[in-house]
């Protein structure tokens, strides 16, 4: 599990964020012990201890991210912070359910890369996989490189970049690079703020409580052939009373070839796009009804307020789901995820 290097020279020209943020570090440090790397934040008043990891072993404490992750202690009750120096780390991570309240900072979300290219089958093949509560990620990206970067070589299959099973986990500024199944969003209450999602079939998926905000969706339809559309998501609700589904806010999707918004993984699937620049990539009809065709009524796949080329629902499938403004705004809000404030106490 060998960690890529980067050249002197991008090294170099990030040394100027590295000391930024050691400055901030600084800043903010409460009382220390020694060179313990415990320290509070200045806004939640949270201490926490971090570590670094560093491929080179020069810097930091570990030189793989899954060995500081085990370093946590089990079912801990205290904010860890484990800052990724730049770099392609090929190794699979995993943060257990017994291990909450982890946070992960690499240093730019374009210099630092978590590869792997499981794609055996789709429950093992996550290069990353968060199964704790209360996680908090941040500036780093997820590759499954069986399919991304494309190649035709291999043939097409389930490759999980990152499979996302807690509660209470939030994501900023990351990356997430695959060609099917890319994101697997599978439960708890989750929120994407500015990250980057790649990929050409169902892409995200799951049955996730999530909101997507300022998020670039990318499709590689190159990858599919002529005549072939992208899907993506596939959510996965499965009844009337199941809370999950799929809120893309101020997103844009862009990409080649074309694609589809949607189709239902479950009888109950809920999906909406609020507000987002839908370029003409996004097929006139906008989502399939899958396995659920006679059951559309069940489905909740909706639009609101997009513009851009592909943003024109004249030509949707009759049984997309139309909502008053009220409704939308309040389905749409943070407290589809968030009704006691959870997103306001992290450690950020």
């Amino acid at each position: 599990m060998a960690a890529t290097p980067l050249s002197t020279k991008t090294r170099v020209a990030l040394l100027p964020e590295l000391l930024a943020w050691c400055v901030l570090a600084l800043v903010v440090r409460g009382s220390t012990n020694g060179g313990s790397g415990d320290w509070t934040t200045a806004d939640t008043n949270v201490t926490y201890k971090t570590i670094f990891v560093d491929w080179s072993g020069k810097q930091g404490n570990f030189t793989a991210i899954q060995a500081a992750i085990d370093s946590v202690p089990h079912n801990n009750r205290r904010w860890f912070c484990i800052y990724v120096m730049a770099g392609v780390y090929r190794e699979k991570v995993n943060i257990p359910s017994d291990k909450p309240y982890i946070i992960i900072k690499g240093q730019n979300r374009r210099m630092t890369e978590v590869v792997w290219d499981d794609h055996e089958n789709v429950a093992q093949s996550p290069t990353f996989t968060s199964m704790a509560d209360n996680i908090v990620v941040k500036s780093i990206s997820f590759r499954n490189s069986y399919n991304n970067p494309v190649n035709n070589s291999n043939p097409r299959v389930p490759a999980v970049a990152a499979l996302i099973s807690g509660d209470k986990s939030y994501f900023y500024r990351c990356g997430f690079y695959g060609l099917q199944d890319t994101l697997w969003d599978n439960q708890g209450r989750h929120y994407f703020e500015s990250c980057s999602i790649q990929g050409a079939v169902d892409f995200i998926f799951g049955r996730g409580q999530s909101i997507y905000v300022n998020c670039t969706i990318s499709v590689l339809g190159e990858a599919l052939g002529a005549g072939i559309s992208g899907i993506i998501t596939a959510q996965g609700r499965d009844s009337p009373s199941d809370a999950s589904g799929f809120l893309f806010v101020d997103c844009t999707v862009d990409g080649t070839g074309t694609t589809l918004l949607g189709r239902p993984w479950r009888a109950y699937a809920r999906v909406i796009f609020y507000r987002s620049n839908l370029t003409s990539i996004v097929l006139p009809i906008g989502w399939n009804a899958w396995h659920y065709v006679g059951q559309e009524s069940r489905l909740t796949f909706m639009e609101s307020g997009c513009y851009g080329g592909g943003a024109n629902t004249t030509g949707r499938v009759s049984w997309e789901k139309k909502m008053s403004g009220a409704a939308v705004e309040e389905l749409i809000s943070t407290s589809f995820i968030d009704s006691l404030g959870w997103l306001d106490n992290l450690p950020l």
